[in-house]
């Protein structure tokens, strides 16, 4: 099917920061029950790719006009790896994190995990240009390349139904963001937000190290809260009259808070990024299983004062985030979404964001395929550029959260993220079980 066209504004800044260490780009994890055949994942990878318009097109052109054309597209790279008892499948996912997507010859890449210490287990790793795919996409392509697997090897033919492509961003926003209206609704989304950090000035983690931009790296990572964990934050949630995701980014500043003011009591003023899913908020609805970048980001400026309850602070955030979802606030950065990334991949030390939490809920995708057995998936999007910004991606599967941390190394060392991931998950485990109050000490 013919996917010729320009790149919308969105998908060239996902081409930008593919070509910084790969940032941004989607990298999914699945641990697997079952054996998994190469040759069949082979012709499962070709299937998917004769399905999806995206997955058949490649980026052209100079960095001024980029276009996708299916011309000449290679095959879906797939990778087998074995790795040794004290091997970690954490450091595949880190150097996936750190390895741009070649764009000219392909939009996504697989590698088949085997772990010695595992005999029945198998981890499908899948990389994807954020220019084509966004965290529900990428989560729900997993499937379809699981399922497209297990009617291959049950013998059957796929019936290859090549849907149409979704329309660039630019004409599925909503009226009064198209146009000359929409940039200048950006244009003015973009000075009140540095009217906000200006005034607000928000703290961050102090940098460990500060190198140039082509040495900087992306350190990774995971974590999990058990079933009854998962199901009591959840609970708590409810009775507090607040959201899981409010209740996430208390957890991830106030652990930063604490590393910032070395556990001194003082005020601190922070500011929160929160990702938005654009794939319902759009009319008609998208489905997940319709690959295209359907995300924006709402900002949220927080003071933390001793004592300040945790749950105080996650109403306070959830407050926030509505008033943004309500005045649609997401929308406004779209239409220059390149000018944003163009100016922070020069100035990437000015990204005054204290900690970002992007979460896609509830994964609502089969466990089961044929003899195949998903048992844990989680994503995160890669982030080698933005200095002193601690980041967490999390999806909650089988009734267990899962997380996957990130940050700039050096900025942050893999010691560091090491050490808040732990706060962030303790700092949960201590609400659920209410043996203390958090507050910043």
């Amino acid at each position: 099917m013919n996917n010729n066209r320009a790149l919308s504004v969105t998908e060239q800044a996902m081409e930008l920061l593919n070509r910084q260490h790969g940032s941004f780009n989607i990298v999914t994890i699945s641990r697997i029950k079952g054996e998994i055949k190469e040759e069949i994942l082979r012709q499962a990878l070709d299937a998917v790719q004769s399905i999806h318009p995206l997955l058949s097109s490649r980026i052209i052109g100079t960095l001024e006009h980029l276009e996708f054309t299916n011309h000449g597209t290679g095959k879906i790279p797939l990778s087998v790896v074995s790795q040794g008892i004290n091997d970690n499948w954490e450091d595949v996912v880190r150097k996936e994190l750190n390895k741009s997507m070649d764009s000219s010859q392909v939009l996504l890449r697989c590698i088949l995990l085997y772990k010695q210490s595992e005999i029945n287990t198998r981890y499908l790793i899948t990389t994807v240009h954020h220019a084509i795919s966004d965290g529900l996409s990428s989560i729900s392509l997993q499937s379809e390349i699981l399922k497209c697997y297990q009617i291959i090897a049950s013998g059957d033919a796929i019936d290859i139904d090549c849907g149409a492509a979704i329309p660039p961003l630019e004409e599925l926003l909503p009226k009064w963001m198209k146009g000359k209206k929409g940039l200048s609704n950006g244009t003015w989304f973009l000075l009140k937000m540095k009217l906000q950090m200006l005034l607000h000035k928000p703290e961050q983690l102090e940098s460990e190290e500060t190198v140039p931009l082509e040495s900087r790296t992306c350190g990774m990572t995971h974590r999990f809260l058990e079933k009854e964990l998962t199901k009591k934050i959840i609970e708590l949630c409810r009775q507090e009259n607040t959201t899981v995701h409010g209740a996430l980014c208390a957890a991830m500043l106030l652990t930063v808070a604490n590393k910032i003011s070395r556990k001194k009591p003082r005020s601190i003023k922070v500011s929160c990024r929160s990702y938005v899913d654009l794939r319902r908020r759009i009319e008609p609805p998208i489905k997940n299983k319709n690959m295209s970048f359907l995300a924006s980001f709402l900002t949220s400026f927080h003071h933390l004062k001793p004592q300040m309850s945790f749950w105080d602070l996650s109403r306070d955030i959830t407050k926030d985030i509505e008033l943004g979802l309500n005045t649609q606030e997401f929308f406004k950065p779209l239409m220059i979404f390149r000018k944003i990334i163009e100016y922070y991949i020069k100035n990437p030390d000015e990204f005054l964001i204290t900690s970002g939490v992007t979460n896609i809920g509830i994964v609502d995708i089969s466990e089961v395929y044929g003899d195949l057995e998903i048992e844990e998936i989680s994503f995160v999007a890669s982030d080698a550029i933005f200095g002193k910004n601690f980041t967490v991606a999390v999806a909650t599967f089988k009734d267990k959260m899962l997380f996957n941390f990130i940050a700039s190394k050096p900025s942050l060392s893999q010691e560091t993220i090491e050490l808040l991931a732990t706060g962030v998950i303790n700092c949960l485990i201590e609400v659920c079980q209410e043996k203390v109050i958090m507050a910043v000490k």
